[in-house]
């Protein structure tokens, strides 16, 4: 059964980004050590969610490119942005259960991939629409930036259901949200 999935990295005090949507922090630690791993992950997503704000930031990050493809993504906006010539992406707006219905319908049975940001996520797992975050706990603090999960209140327990360690000192934890 196709599941919904919060897949990030994060500082080990729980940012995803500084306060001004750098991601240097990360990219220091390259991606050699997770391309396996992470390529398993994508081989299972039928489509994928995302925020404004991570859409806006790979568009200027990378102009010329559009890494995921044909893949259907949904990006939540209210804004008008033109999508890179021949992807799959979507601008959508509305409640997030009709958001995640139209993904639903676009992954064919395979996994929702919920790219972020975490304010993205945030919305999902209020709403009870989140089952699985896959977390990559990077081996540094950042002391503050754009949090993990910005709840607005505290969530359900969740069930650890994996973890995986990475060369450099990184560790992925799986957990069951509903």
């Amino acid at each position: 059964m196709a599941k919904v999935i919060y897949y990030v990295a994060s500082s080990l005090d729980g940012f995803i980004a500084t306060e001004d949507n750098n991601l240097d922090w990360l990219l220091t630690f390259g991606f050699e050590p997770f391309q396996e791993h992470y390529d398993r992950f994508v081989s299972g997503v039928g489509a994928i969610i995302m925020g404004a704000e991570t859409y806006a930031w790979l568009r200027s990050e990378q102009p010329d490119t559009w890494d995921y493809g044909a893949l259907p993504c949904l990006v939540l906006t209210h804004r008008d942005l033109e999508p890179p010539p021949g992807s799959g992406v979507r601008f959508v707006r509305g409640e997030v259960q009709g958001i995640l219905d139209q993904a639903a319908a676009l992954a064919q049975d395979r996994n929702i991939w919920v790219v972020g940001g975490g304010n993205t996520a945030a919305q999902f797992a209020e709403a009870g629409l989140l089952d699985e975050l896959w977390i990559t706990y990077m081996p540094v603090a950042l002391g503050s930036g754009r949090r993990l999960l910005p709840v607005t209140a505290p969530t359900a327990t969740m069930s650890l259901i994996g973890t995986t360690q990475f060369n450099g000192g990184a560790a992925e934890l799986r957990f069951a949200a509903r």
